[in-house]
This record gives structure tokens, sequence and C-alpha cells, in this order.
């Protein structure tokens, strides 16, 4: 029984959670089979022929940015995968923000089986500024992390807050996290700075959820958007594209209009582990459905995450990008309102502003 069960809400079943247009079927053990033969019978993944780019952080920036207070600038580090860090001003302390942490060498319930990370993080762990929240998209290993959580929830100076879709508290709780605030999709968490507000939203995404065969559909995922007074944030999960985003651009249209300084100022859109399509539509985006994405939530300028780390599926890991590219020529969009970053790379943004 869905402890969270609500009648009117059509993506609460009694038994756990649904999408909201497309309902998650989990594909049989035939197709299971059928897609790892077709893999290793063509030997997919294929080589990559670029590295995945990476750069040294720049650490001297994000530390003197954490101190800056009220003149901190908006800034994301890709750190890797979904992993980000968002700087982002909030009266006189700003906000230090962690999308879905995994710094673990695998993303995997074990140690030595399982997707293993390509390319380290691009900042570790000992080289975060103290992290103020933690935005945890759904609860698959490449998103969730224990490891991480922990060391989370340990460093020096008390732990974040972490947000977390319904379900997934009593998880947190298990692994070190007294504390944890729940949102069902479109439910609201304020935050607080020297009388400053950031609302944090959980909004729909078109997945699933489960850490083994018996927890599927258990807890909700989603992603988030963060409207600051000086920034807007908006992070995608794990997604396949759905009318969902559509819901998401008009749901914040009254807070985008050219006066308060249009869209969003950033969204992070997943761009990697699409193929094969008959297997990966309806959980994962490709990078013409993630530019479609950036058009429905009408984001100013946005970052493709969720490639380049963990081999998941049968597109080679430099792909992502190359194909992102073609896109966004394509929809006839300039290079750098839909990009990627280096792990690592840091990119500085502006402050809102009327248009």
């Amino acid at each position: 029984m869905n402890p969270y069960f609500d009648a009117s809400k059509p993506h609460h079943r009694p038994d756990g959670f649904q999408n909201r247009y497309v309902e998650f079927k989990p594909k049989g053990m035939a197709e299971l089979v059928r897609w790892r033969w077709n893999a290793w019978r063509q030997h997919l993944p294929p080589q990559a022929q670029m590295p995945t780019p990476t750069v040294a952080p720049d650490l001297a920036f994000i530390r003197a940015n954490a101190a800056a207070g009220k003149d901190m600038q908006p800034s994301v580090t890709f750190i890797g995968h979904a992993t980000s860090l968002l700087q982002i001003p909030l009266g006189g302390h700003g906000l230090q923000v962690l999308t879905d942490p995994v710094f673990s060498e695998r993303a995997s319930p074990l140690a030595f089986i399982g997707p293993q990370r390509q390319q380290p993080p691009g900042m570790s762990m000992a080289q975060l500024p103290h992290i103020d929240l933690v935005l945890i998209s759904h609860n698959h290993y490449d998103h969730l992390d224990e490891a991480s959580v922990r060391m989370l929830a340990a460093q020096e100076g008390g732990p974040p807050l972490f947000i977390v879709p319904l379900g997934l508290a009593s998880w947190m709780r298990s692994h070190g996290v007294a504390d944890a605030v729940e949102l069902d999709w479109f439910d609201t968490h304020r935050i607080e700075r020297d009388g400053a507000v950031a609302e944090v939203t959980l909004t729909p995404a078109q997945h699933w959820s489960g850490r083994g065969l018996g927890d599927r559909l258990q807890t909700l995922w989603g992603g988030y958007a963060l409207l600051a007074p000086d920034f807007h944030f908006w992070f995608a999960g794990d997604t396949g594209y759905s009318r969902d985003f559509a819901d998401i651009g008009t749901l914040f249209a009254p807070r985008h209009t050219p006066a308060q300084g249009g869209g969003f100022d950033l969204a992070l859109i997943p761009i990697g582990a699409y193929k094969p399509r008959w297997f990966m539509s309806e959980q994962h985006v490709n990078p013409e459905e993630s530019v479609r994405i950036h058009r429905d939530v009408n984001s100013k300028h946005s970052i493709g995450v969720h490639w380049g780390t963990f081999n998941l599926t049968d597109e080679p890991s430099d792909q992502a990008p190359i194909d992102l590219a073609q896109a966004t020529r394509a929809a006839g969009m300039p290079g750098d309102e839909f990009s990627t970053l280096a792990i690592g790379q840091t990119q500085r943004l502006p402050r809102r502003q009327p248009l």
C-alpha cells in the first residue's frame, strides 16, 4: 500500500506512483536479453573517438564565490553525469547547491560490478564548499549514491538540507540524514536567507524508480525548479520526453515574463543514455528531444548533463554532444544557447534583469 496515496492525483496509485502521460511498463526479460544480445553482437557501445573533455576545477573562484555573500555570482560547475554544483545568490550568504551527488567509482549496489566511472569527478568531495542544499531527483544508483549522501550528511559545519521526492525520506534517515524534505509533483519548499526567499518546486518527469526488482515505482521521481530573486534554475532529473515539459513552462510563465527577467536563467537537461531508442525512449531523451525540452520550459540557457561519465547504453560516450550540436543547428539556435561543459568546468552566469 502506498502511504502517500491520494486518489485525487492521477500519478498516485494504491501501490506506488506512475507517470502523468505515458505509463511506465517494465521491459520483460525477453526485451532485456534482446537489447544486451544485440549490444554484445555489435560490440556496443563503440569506442569513443574523442575522450570526454575534462579541466581542472577553478577552486579559487568557487571558494571566493562561496564567501562573496551578497556579491555572489551565479555559477554552475559540471562534476559529472547528473552531478553539478550551483552557486546561487540569496540574501547575504547565497546557496551552494548539489544535484544528484554521485562521487563513487560505480553506479551500483556493489563495489566490484556495475557501471564504472569513466572519468573522475570534476571536484572531489573534499574540494566542495560547504553545501547548503542537495536536490535528489530519484533513487536510481547513478543519481542516488549512499556513500556520497553519508559524506555530505557528515560534512564539517553541519549537514545540508536534502530535498527528495515522496517516499525517499525513510531511505535518507536510514543512511545518515535525520531530516529530509519530501515533495510531491508541484509541491514547493521555501528557503529563507536574511529575508530573501528561494522556492524549490518538484516538477514531473517521464521516468520511474527502483533500486531492486521489488521496489519499482514505490518512490516518486522528478526534477526541480529553484526560483531565487536573482536567479531561476531548473534541473530536469532523468526523463523521457513528454507533455510534462510544456506544462512546466506554462506553470512558471507568470514568473517568467520579460519584465521579470524572462525564462529560466539556466536549465540542466539530460542528453545521454538514449540508444537503442526502442528500449530507451520512454525513460531517456535523445539530444533532439532535449532541445525540445529546452524550448518547452522556456530556458534562456541550457547545459547538457547525463553523459560522458558512465557507459549505460549503446551510444559511444562522445556521441551525445555531437548529436546535441546537430540538434541545435537544426533548430536554428545559437551554439551557446544549449551546450555542454567539460567535467570540472565552471560557467559564470548573469543575475536576472528585465529583458
